[in-house]
């Protein structure tokens, strides 16, 4: 069992997640390059959400639930969890229903309007960390690797 959780209470809300999230699923691999030169820019599998005046913030991501409420309520079986509990969407036969976007708790799920599909955290598996976590200057992701 994998999953990336954020301690609130270090997070500064600089957004370096994203950024890494960002670059990690773009084709350059390279900050500048994925925001101003790609064609299609990869969104951001997590978000910072914070509170007015900035007083708190933390990313939110996938949690790779135990029972993902959003493969149960995905209709085209584009969402499978994996024998390591990762759970990840098929963009290819995602049908862009919101189904899943509606069903996780946690808002970790993202639309993505321009391509209809929808778009979370993969834990960014060819790395051994998700980008997110290396990128952290506050330590305020922490990667968990548990037995299932």
């Amino acid at each position: 069992m994998k999953r990336v959780y954020s301690l609130e209470d270090v997070c500064i809300g600089c957004h370096l997640c994203e950024v890494a999230c960002i670059t990690e699923h773009s084709i350059s691999k390279e900050p500048v390059k994925a925001f101003m030169r790609e064609a299609e820019r990869p969104i951001s599998r997590c978000t910072v959400e914070e509170s007015d005046g900035g007083a708190v913030s933390f990313s939110t991501t996938c949690r790779h639930c135990d029972e993902p409420a959003c493969l149960q309520a995905c209709i085209s079986g584009a969402i499978s969890k994996d024998e390591n509990g990762r759970v990840t969407i098929d963009t290819e036969k995602c049908v862009g229903c919101w189904s899943c976007v509606m069903a996780c708790p946690f808002g970790s799920v993202q639309r993505n309007t321009e391509k209809k599909r929808a778009n979370k955290c993969d834990l960014c598996p060819d790395r051994e960390r998700p980008a997110c976590v290396d990128a952290c200057p506050n330590r305020a992701l922490v990667f968990e690797k548990g037995e299932k």
